[in-house]
């Protein structure tokens, strides 16, 4: 095997390990592209990509057949060595702080997903939609879990795509209202809380406070707002409930939300959004096709339930 290795060093290597990221995008009995279009797209002599098949062949990472005047097809391939011989790497993969159970389930659904379809898998926790994807547009990671709500403003507005919407309360259960106990709504200077670093609950919260001007905004994370509940500092808030459950003393009460933010909600808000920057879409486009969504609702609703340990 270090002799393979090593000749994956050779311009034949480069190459092969090129043809390994083409060959992602392949599915098993299915027709090869011709060694000729193969060099022109690797900008190689043909006999560059024969030797490069050759050694992928060797490492058990494709297994090929030539039927005659129809071409080569592609009998098996191994994704996980085809990945690790093409130079990718791990993904790794930018997500809140695992503070919920259902970021727990979440991640846990996740990383079993993307090592199912192929590609090793990582994931490093960050607090706000804008943290991670400033890291994703620098480059520092690969992916960002975020609301759907949050991924569409960012697709508009930067070059991102959209890898994978997992659909109604993958991302948070609900979110509600806050209020602290005998607090008059309509009241002028009405203390709102807001968090500037979660994109989501900023534009939820000015949202449905928006025919309001005479609120006062107090910026808090959710780690204070028990505390600041408590001091009598905020009256009210729109907050995720999974975060708000078990922090709040008994002095606070909880809202729902009008029809037309729950719609909301329901449709963008609450579902996790995997983005990945356009530059490494190409890439990304065969675990996508490979990735199995249904195994992250699956294991995320086992996570919730109790019924598995998270592992992540």
């Amino acid at each position: 095997m270090n002799d393979l290795d090593d000749r994956f060093l050779t311009r034949n290597g480069l190459a092969a390990r090129q043809l390994a990221v083409l060959l992602l995008h392949h599915e098993p009995d299915t027709r090869l592209p011709r060694v000729r279009d193969f060099a022109q797209e690797l900008g190689c002599g043909n006999g560059t990509v024969q030797a490069a098949l050759q050694l992928l062949e060797e490492a058990g990472a494709i297994l090929t057949t030539a039927r005659g005047h129809l071409g080569t097809f592609l009998v098996r391939s191994d994704r996980t060595v085809l990945w690790r011989l093409s130079g990718l790497g791990t993904l790794l993969a930018a997500m809140p702080l695992p503070y919920s159970r259902r970021y727990e389930g979440l991640a846990t659904g996740l990383r079993s997903a993307f090592e199912e379809a192929g590609a090793p898998f990582a994931i490093t926790f960050m607090r706000g939609a804008g943290a991670r994807t400033a890291a994703l547009m620098e480059g520092k990671v690969d992916l960002v879990v975020l609301s759907r709500f949050a991924a569409d403003q960012l697709i508009a507005e930067h070059p991102v795509e959209l890898v994978a919407d997992l659909g109604p309360a993958t991302y948070v259960g609900a979110h509600g209202m806050l209020v602290r106990h005998g607090a008059d709504l309509s009241a002028p200077g009405l203390r709102v809380a807001i968090d500037h670093a979660s994109e989501d609950l900023r534009m939820l919260v000015e949202r449905v406070f928006a025919d309001r001007d005479d609120v006062e905004w107090r910026e808090a994370s959710y780690m204070q707002l028990r505390d600041l509940f408590d001091r009598d500092e905020v009256d009210a808030t729109v907050w995720n409930l999974d975060e708000a459950h078990d922090r709040l003393g008994l002095g606070v009460d909880v809202l729902p939300l009008g029809d037309e933010v729950t719609r909301e909600l329901a449709l963008r808000n609450s579902s996790a959004a995997v983005i990945c920057r356009s530059e490494g879409a190409k890439a990304l486009a065969a675990v996508r096709a490979s990735l199995d969504l249904s195994t992250v609702t699956r294991l995320q609703s086992e996570v919730l339930r109790g019924e598995r340990v998270p592992s992540y």
